[in-house]
């Protein structure tokens, strides 16, 4: 389904961006939008995207520093081929989960933080000036009985 509104949407909202004669951004944010918005990129896939035992679904970074939209995904290109470097050199997979963030074998939420934090700093960037931390902990999947389950690390919250 999100798949197939997603494309649709975009397709609308460009399409009346150029009937309305503006960028895309602009037809978007408004009459005052003056920057875009900083991306979100998915590195690290568990939960429902992924075969492994990370609970939290999506392990994101955020191009904070980026001077522009260009800047921001070679960023975040140069963090991803860090990210499966590290993940190579420790004997983890680099297969690809559902939403296109590396799938890796990692035993816990705190090791997968752990490795986006090495490669941010490998691909020569700073966490928390240079780049953010995002996640998507997509949390109902283990909510269960009033509890979250985090069966990955044998947690109960």
């Amino acid at each position: 389904g999100a798949n197939a509104i997603l494309g649709v949407s975009l397709a609308v909202a460009k399409a009346s961006a150029e009937e309305a004669g503006l960028p895309l951004y602009r037809y978007v944010g408004g009459a005052f939008a003056s920057l875009l918005p900083v991306p979100m990129m998915n590195i690290i896939n568990g939960g429902a995207h992924a075969d492994n035992p990370i609970d939290i679904q999506e392990f994101m970074i955020m191009p904070v520093g980026a001077e522009t939209g260009a800047d921001a995904i070679r960023m975040g290109a140069e963090i991803f081929h860090a990210l499966k470097k590290k993940l190579k050199d420790a004997g983890h997979n680099t297969n690809v989960g559902d939403e296109g963030g590396f799938a890796p074998n990692i035993g816990s939420t705190d090791e997968a933080l752990g490795f986006v934090m090495k490669a941010i700093e490998a691909a020569g960037y700073k966490p928390g000036d240079d780049v953010m931390l995002a996640i998507d902990a997509a949390s109902t999947e283990f909510f269960k009985n009033g509890k979250y389950e985090l069966a990955g690390e044998g947690k109960s919250l």
